[in-house]
């Protein structure tokens, strides 16, 4: 049988971040591995520990070890945020299709196989978890990110119910053009939207349990960093293409006001001829028309570089750690060998 069809007509790689999550790990593992055991795709778990502290990556080695060549971890040098390990799972994802969601064990594996389809069967490029009936704390978790989720759909114009759902399906090619840091995890179908038609994507319900085990790493001090990557968000949605339209409307509105009162002061001095050299007013007016020129051309250049800086081949928003690690993840086995195949091309083959 050739290699091209003794292959799934899909693969799948299900990218899971980590930090501190040894009380659940163990369990992650068994039930994503309980979930798609009969799935009709090949696929594979990738874990990347962000950084914990306790005993995740020695357990989730243990269980890989155990369970197949299938399951791969990544230890990433510390924590750089759920955002950076998740994009690092990304780049190490082989699939035609992704699928990320988080440790905690609130998103259910069960609805991986559920969302696929819906992806494969409808087209689509990426599809969201939407929990409906979220089991987290009303105050500090459910009301925050009920408006938090008002606010960006207004900003971005994509109509997705849920945007802190870990829990999505994407199209590999859809990943490639994609580059997450900061917290830009949580915007994810806002940049899909830029890379492919908002017509292609679309949620789903999906479960959320009450988390069994650990703390929550993510709190209401999220929210000023969630706000300033919000709107880093709209600027490259609306003036990505022409970020001198959005700095220069500022700066123009900045300096039209700059102009006005050095004008203003300039009738002053030469129309009536008082003294304007003590007057407050015209520190105003110049500082009005410096801010001006900062505005158009400091933050084009910047929001520029970083951009460009973080979308660089090759540039990552993380570091992997230099340490002794099992042979498997290292050097990967043959391709056929570090993916968990159904049954029914096992007795295919």
């Amino acid at each position: 049988m050739s290699d091209s069809a003794s292959r799934s007509p899909l693969d799948v790689s299900v990218v899971v971040p980590l930090y501190d999550e040894e009380e659940s790990v163990v369990t992650l593992i068994e039930r994503t591995q309980q979930a798609l055991d009969d799935a009709p795709f090949r696929w594979e778990l990738i874990l990347v520990d962000d950084g914990s502290a306790d005993r995740t990556v020695e357990l989730a080695r243990e269980v890989a070890a155990r369970v197949g060549d299938h399951v791969r971890v990544l230890v990433l040098q510390r924590n750089f945020g759920q955002t950076a390990a998740m994009q690092a799972g990304l780049d190490h994802a082989r699939g035609d299709v992704v699928v990320t969601l988080d440790g905690d064990l609130q998103n259910d594996p069960e609805d991986i196989p559920r969302m696929v389809a819906k992806l494969v069967d409808e087209d689509l490029d990426l599809v969201v978890g939407w929990r409906k009936n979220r089991q987290d704390g009303l105050w500090l978790r459910l009301i925050p990110s009920r408006l938090a989720n008002k606010l960006i759909r207004n900003v971005t114009g994509v109509e997705v119910h849920d945007y802190g759902c870990s829990l999505k399906v994407y199209r590999a090619s859809l990943v490639r053009h994609m580059r997450l840091y900061g917290e830009m995890h949580r915007f994810i179908p806002a940049w899909a939207a830029m890379a492919t038609s908002p017509r292609r994507i679309d949620e789903i319900e999906v479960q959320h349990h009450p988390r069994q085990a650990g703390q929550s790493k993510y709190g209401i001090s999220r929210v000023s960093r969630v706000l300033l990557d919000l709107l880093v968000v709209h600027f490259f949605l609306r003036y990505r293409a022409m970020p001198g339209h959005f700095f220069g409307a500022i700066g123009f509105s900045v300096g039209g006001l700059g102009a006005v009162v050095l004008g203003y002061l300039a009738v002053l001095k030469f129309g009536f001829g008082q003294d304007i050299g003590s007057r407050p007013l015209l520190l105003v007016g110049v500082l009005c028309v410096i801010a001006s020129l900062q505005l158009i051309t400091t933050g084009i250049v910047t929001e520029l570089v970083a951009r460009t800086w973080f979308s660089s081949p090759g540039v990552h928003s993380y570091v992997l750690r230099d340490v002794e690690a099992p042979r498997r993840e290292v050097e990967l086995p043959p391709d056929d060998d570090a993916w968990h195949a159904p049954n029914t091309l096992e007795d295919r083959a």
